[in-house]
């Protein structure tokens, strides 16, 4: 008889109906690693869905690669993996897909020496296919200490923007992410040439998400190093942010995700929490990992088009805060109010340590969140660090418990 693998009770792949809620679908995507975290999404012009992530024995150590899995159109199970990146000497996270006007899809994803984000580099592969055979590795962006994590979007004008963040150290000093903020690349010329912009006011916020809203403005959503509150900041050209501000949503110093819905509402999914209340907390994110007893240094990158936003001491990184629950959002104007939220998952979140290989995680975490033209919501996520989570629901049933 053929092994089927099962987690939590249920077929790996497969698609079904969520065992409370028959409104809503599940699958765990297939993966043969003990950790799989960060998945990102992208729905494709033939009907298929793709999710890209990261995956081997525990972020940021060098047998971390990236990982792909499709969703057919039709079909009901996730596919077997392919890995799309295979480094020995670094670790490959964050992927995120990008599909140019031409149809050529684009991998980006980082690769960095184990723990050292302020030494990382991206590099992308380009599909022709939509994603069936890949050419090529190469390197897009070479400064170090560059950061991908959201899509790239295409503004009014034509131009590309991808967004990023940059992970900075003072020398002799371990990276904790203190000193991190948000810039962004942009080209005029279709991906041939890019200029750096940082954002102004950006320090501590990270994972600059990007959306046009329904009236033309752009709409910028962060993450917070200092795990506190989601910012928000707006331009009117998608060139020229403003000053990143809180909102009333917490923000845990975990990743967050927006959608801009057919509609024009926007779909979030993020952590309902923060650290306020919190006593213990990790180092940073990587203290789980055995030193190599080099010392990283801080390295110059490139001269950016803005002041770089600069720590002067009052805040640090807030590492461990619980990743829970794992929560969807719906704002009707344009990110100010989010009056629509039902969880996706509960739980813990216990996350002061990443180890897979004992199970010690239990966090929902670094969710995508993407919507197809038949309405329905999708949705990936980190399940415990052990799997990649797939979600389908639409806009009715987050309003039906809100």
């Amino acid at each position: 008889m053929e092994h089927v693998e099962t987690f939590n009770g249920q077929v790996i792949g497969l698609l079904h109906k969520n065992l409370e809620d028959d409104n809503r679908i599940d699958a765990y995507i297939p993966s043969p690693t003990v950790q799989n975290h960060a998945a990102n999404l992208l729905p494709l012009p033939n009907g298929d869905l793709l999710c890209v992530w990261f995956a081997g024995t525990q972020e940021g150590i060098s047998d971390i690669s990236v990982l792909c899995s499709r969703l057919r159109k039709g079909s009901s199970a996730w596919t077997n993996p392919v890995k799309l990146s295979d480094d020995p000497k670094r670790s490959e996270q964050n992927p995120v897909l990008f599909l140019t006007p031409e149809n050529e899809l684009w991998l980006l994803y980082t690769a960095q020496p184990a723990g050292r984000q302020n030494e990382s580099i991206v590099r992308r592969r380009i599909s022709n296919d939509l994603g069936e055979t890949w050419g090529p590795i190469e390197v897009l962006f070479d400064t170090p200490g560059t950061f991908v994590r959201q899509p790239p979007v295409i503004l009014d004008d034509g131009a590309w923007v991808i967004p990023l963040f940059r992970c900075k150290t003072s020398p002799g000093v371990v990276w904790t992410g203190d000193h991190d903020y948000a810039s962004y690349r942009i080209s005029e010329d279709a991906g041939r040439t890019w200029k750096e912009v940082v954002v102004p006011g950006s320090l501590g916020c990270v994972h600059m998400n990007i959306g046009r809203l329904k009236d033309g403005a752009w709409l910028a959503l962060y993450r917070s190093r200092w795990a506190d509150h989601i910012y928000r900041s707006v331009s009117t050209d998608g060139r020229a942010w403003s000053v990143p501000e809180p909102l009333k949503l917490p923000n845990n110093n975990s990743s967050i995700q927006f959608t801009i819905l057919d509609n024009g509402h926007v779909a979030l999914v993020f952590n309902n929490s923060s650290s306020l209340g919190m006593t213990e907390r990790r180092a940073s994110l990587y203290d789980d990992i055995p030193d190599d007893g080099q010392i990283p240094v801080a390295i110059p990158g490139e001269e950016e088009t803005a002041i770089i936003p600069v720590n002067d001491g009052s805040k640090s990184a807030f590492w461990g805060a619980p990743r829970a629950p794992l929560t969807l959002a719906v704002s009707e104007d344009g990110g100010k109010s989010w009056p629509f939220m039902r969880d996706l998952e509960v739980g813990d979140g216990y996350c002061l340590t990443n180890n897979s290989k004992e199970e010690l995680n239990r966090e929902y975490s670094y969710p995508s969140i993407k919507q197809t033209p038949d309405g329905y919501i999708h949705i990936a996520f980190t399940y415990f660090r052990q799997k990649m989570k797939y979600t389908r629901v639409n806009e009715a049933w987050v309003r039906e418990k809100s």
